[in-house]
């Protein structure tokens, strides 16, 4: 089924996340949200090597999933705006993103599941995270 992607930086979340979270889509969506590191555009690698090794996996499960998916990658920073404690995404209450990558299940305007950064490149919680109920 359709993979869509949504991209978003500190500066345009707000806005990006409020056209996410309420868009009304022809086909019912599974709604994820994917918090990253920054790229370097030196070597279009992320400084964070956990989202290296998670990103490949985590869109290869999102393409294969028999439901639509609609995912808002959003982009923590450079490292050292991402290592500030007081990093918005650090202290927002619907997000307490602690690592990244963290992978997060949305419905109905709430957290459903998460993976922490430890764990989003295992394909079984990935597919776990997609399952409907």
């Amino acid at each position: 089924m359709p993979l869509e992607i949504l991209d978003a930086v500190l500066s345009d979340f707000d806005r990006v996340f409020e056209g996410f979270d309420s868009a009304q889509r022809a086909q019912p969506a599974l709604k994820f949200l994917l918090f990253l590191a920054d790229k370097d555009p030196s070597t279009k690698l992320s400084w964070c090597p956990d989202c290296n090794v998670a990103e490949p996996v985590i869109y290869k499960k999102l393409e294969a999933s028999n439901s639509n998916v609609v995912l808002l990658r959003a982009y923590v920073g450079d490292r050292p705006t991402w290592r500030n404690p007081s990093h918005p995404w650090r202290v927002d209450p619907r997000f307490k993103v602690k690592g990244v990558p963290t992978l997060i299940r949305w419905e109905n305007g709430e957290v459903t599941k998460r993976l922490e950064d430890y764990e989003a490149h295992v394909e079984e919680k990935i597919e776990s995270l997609l399952a409907t109920k």
